[in-house]
C-alpha cells in the first residue's frame, strides 16, 4: 500500500482560520471575486512528484491535480450541479466520489473516513445555505466496509444565483444604457404590453437620460 501524506485545512465563513499557504496559487488564481473557500485536503502518494487537492468553497466544489513542468488539471463542480458525494469505506481501500449532473466524476482513493466525513460535512453545510429542503447525510454500515452517501434532493431550490450567472447580470446591467431601454420600451409597445400614454410618460424620462 503507497504511503498518503495528508494536511488538512478548514475554515469558518470568511476564511480567517486557514493558513495562506495552505492554499495553492492554481486555486486562488480561479476563485471568483468573494468566494470563501471552508475546507481543504491535499493528498500526495509516495510514488507522486506533486500533491493533489480536494478544496470545498461556498459555491463550488474543486479538485486539483499538480504535474510536473506546471501543468494541472482543475475541475469543478459547482453546487446547483452537484448531484452526489459518496464515500465507501473497504477492508483494503477507500474511495471518494463526486458525481454532477453531467455525468462528470471525481474519483478520490485512499482516503481516509475522518478526511471523507470532513468534506461530505463542509458540503453537505454549503448546501444547507442555500437549499430552501435540508439536505443530509445517508448512512451504512456492513461488516466489511462503511458507506456514506450525501445526494442532492430533485426539489433543492437555491436561494442565490450562480456566481457565473451573477458576473453575467451585472455585466448586463452596467451595459444597459437609456438608448437599449427605448429600444425595449418600444418593442413593449409595439406588442401592446403598454399603452400610449404609458409609453410616452416613460419615454420622456429615457430622453431627459440621453
Amino acid at each position: 500500500m503507497p504511503t498518503i501524506y495528508y494536511e488538512i485545512g478548514r475554515l469558518a465563513r470568511g476564511g480567517k482560520n486557514m493558513k495562506k499557504k495552505e492554499i495553492p496559487k492554481e486555486v486562488e488564481e480561479n476563485l471568483y471575486p468573494g468566494e470563501q473557500i471552508l475546507y481543504s485536503l491535499k493528498k500526495k502518494l509516495s510514488l507522486e512528484a506533486r500533491p493533489k487537492y480536494l478544496i470545498v468553497t461556498d459555491r463550488r466544489v474543486i479538485y486539483l491535480d499538480l504535474k510536473i513542468l506546471g501543468r494541472y488539471d482543475f475541475i469543478d463542480i459547482p453546487y446547483e450541479k452537484l448531484e452526489q458525494v459518496s464515500f465507501h469505506k473497504g477492508p483494503v481501500a477507500s474511495e471518494f466520489v463526486l458525481k454532477s449532473e453531467e455525468g462528470r466524476i471525481i474519483n478520490l482513493t485512499w482516503m481516509e473516513r475522518e478526511e471523507a466525513k470532513s468534506a461530505l460535512k463542509a458540503i453537505q453545510d454549503s448546501l444547507n445555505a442555500i437549499a430552501v429542503e435540508p439536505v443530509s447525510i445517508q448512512k451504512k454500515k456492513g461488516l466489511l466496509g462503511e458507506d456514506l452517501l450525501l445526494k442532492k434532493p430533485p426539489e433543492l431550490v437555491s436561494r442565490t444565483l450562480p456566481m457565473t450567472r451573477v458576473i453575467e447580470e451585472k455585466k448586463v446591467k452596467a451595459e444597459e444604457g437609456p438608448a437599449e431601454k427605448l429600444k425595449k420600451l418600444k418593442e413593449l409597445y409595439d406588442a401592446g404590453v403598454i399603452n400610449e400614454q404609458e409609453y410616452e410618460e416613460k419615454r420622456k424620462k429615457l430622453l431627459e437620460q440621453l
